[in-house]
Parts: C-alpha cells; sequence; structure tokens
C-alpha cells in the first residue's frame, strides 16, 4: 500500500476508534448499544431524562424543528451536570392544535400535531420501556407550554400505578418554567419590554434558538416585516443574541439539575 494510502488509512481507522470509545459514554440513549446501557444503568446511571419537543412553526426566522434540537442539547448538559442521567430519543410530535378545521400552530405549513390521548400514550409507554431498562425515575423534560399539563397527569397515573415500588416518573415543569420568570426577568433587566420578549418566537425564543444552534435562525429573516402575529410571531426577535440566549439556557440547566435532585433524594 502505497505511503499516503497507507496514512489516510490509519488516520481514518484512528477516526473511527475515537468514535466509537466518545459513542460509549454518550448520554444519549439511541448513540448507545443494549449492553452497554445495561452497564451503564447498573454503573448508577438510573435517572432517564425523555426530552420532548415538537414540529411546528416559528415564524419566518426559526426552523420547524427548533423545540426538537433545544431540548435535546439541553438534556445533554442536565444529565452531563448530573452524572447518572442518561437521555432518551426526543420525541418530536406533540400536540399542536386541530387538524380540522386547522387551529393553533396548525394553521401554518409545516406543524405537525397529534391528539392529547395519543400523545400522552407515547410518554406513557416510553416511561414503562425505560422502567423495563432498570431506570427508577423518568423524566419528562418538555420544551413546550402547551403539553406541561399532559406530562403531569401522566406522570400522576404512572405514579399512583407504582405506588408500592421505588420507581417514579415525573414532570420536570421546573425546565420550562424558568422560561417564563426567571429568563424573563433577566431579559427584563437588561432593558427589554414583555412586548419585545414576547411568547412565541419573539426575542427570548430566538435567543435561546441562537444559543444552542445559529443556523436555527434565518438572520436575514429577522429585520422581516412579517416577523408579526399573522406570521406566526408573538414578540420582536429583531435584538435576539446568542448571549441574551445563554443566559436562558445556563438558567434552565440549573434549576432542571436542581429539581431532579431535589426530586431523587426523597424517598
Amino acid at each position: 500500500m502505497p505511503a499516503v494510502a497507507l496514512r489516510a488509512f490509519v488516520a481514518f481507522s484512528l477516526s473511527i476508534a475515537a468514535f466509537c470509545a466518545h459513542a460509549q459514554h454518550s448520554v444519549f440513549i439511541e448513540e448507545l448499544t443494549s449492553p452497554e446501557l445495561a452497564a451503564r444503568v447498573r454503573s448508577g446511571a438510573t435517572i432517564a431524562l425523555i426530552p420532548i419537543g415538537g414540529t411546528e412553526q416559528s415564524g419566518p426566522h426559526i426552523v420547524l424543528g427548533k423545540h426538537n434540537v433545544r431540548v435535546k442539547v439541553l438534556c445533554a448538559r442536565i444529565a452531563a451536570t448530573l452524572g447518572n442521567a442518561l437521555v432518551a430519543p426526543v420525541i418530536a410530535y406533540v400536540p399542536e392544535g386541530n387538524v380540522s378545521p386547522p387551529s393553533s400552530h396548525m394553521r401554518f405549513a409545516g406543524t405537525i400535531t397529534l391528539p392529547d390521548k395519543t400523545f400522552e400514550s407515547v410518554l406513557e409507554y416510553a416511561a414503562r420501556s425505560l422502567r423495563a431498562s432498570g431506570f427508577r425515575d423518568v423524566f419528562f423534560v418538555g420544551d413546550h407550554g402547551g403539553y406541561q399539563r399532559n406530562e403531569q397527569a401522566v406522570a400522576e397515573r404512572l405514579n399512583r400505578e407504582w405506588a408500592n415500588t421505588r420507581i417514579r416518573a415525573h414532570a420536570l415543569t421546573e425546565y420550562y418554567r424558568v422560561t417564563e420568570t426567571a429568563y424573563r426577568d433577566a431579559l427584563r433587566s437588561r432593558g427589554h419590554s414583555d412586548a419585545e420578549i414576547g411568547t412565541h418566537a419573539g426575542l427570548a425564543d430566538t435567543s435561546l434558538a441562537l444559543a444552542v444552534d445559529a443556523q436555527l435562525v434565518r438572520a436575514a429573516e429577522l429585520a422581516s416585516p412579517h416577523a408579526n402575529a399573522q406570521h406566526g410571531v408573538q414578540g420582536d426577535p429583531r435584538r435576539a443574541t446568542a448571549e441574551l440566549g445563554a443566559m436562558g439556557v445556563d438558567a434552565i440547566v440549573r434549576e432542571s439539575v436542581a429539581a431532579i435532585r431535589r426530586a431523587t433524594s426523597v424517598r
């Protein structure tokens, strides 16, 4: 084999080995083999995070999969901070309104919805599956405000059934609540009004997206006159920055980790 080809082959082989070593220590369940997962649970990783996103419109400037990307990234940070948690695959289909006649985000192209009952069944059986794999605490982590009550309802039903066990389901409502409290307060302290901060695809939402992955945002559309309620936006995203979003990301991770530790310290 020529020297150049040999060097290329060795470099490729080393990169594959490095990737495999990284994957074995990943916090993402889907990147592990079944025996690797079982070993991690036996060694103490008994907390499972179920990230819940959504596929919905966020105006002309944020991609449809914003929630899915964001919740996966933040759950990875939460799991890494905890040290004994793993992250399930993202649930990307959630209640987003009626199909016919279309309501809420379903009035815009690309949004995908589920009925509440179907969504709750998905959550329930994801939790049951993780319990069967040996996890003791299963947390629903929702990046969207519309289904927080569904998470709570499923957790309550499962905990009634599991009352005589040491297994628990949890709705991590603190994760989303931060975006309505501490994060908004931080933005106000920087001189941003509630009207600018918004509730959907405004300054707060767009800044979080920029902090997680700048490619989620179409920068050229931020100053567009189409960034208004008629086009699916509640708020004003024009002054959004990754720096502002980082304040929200840090607060979400910090409060989520604290809530999980409180919940799992009581048996």
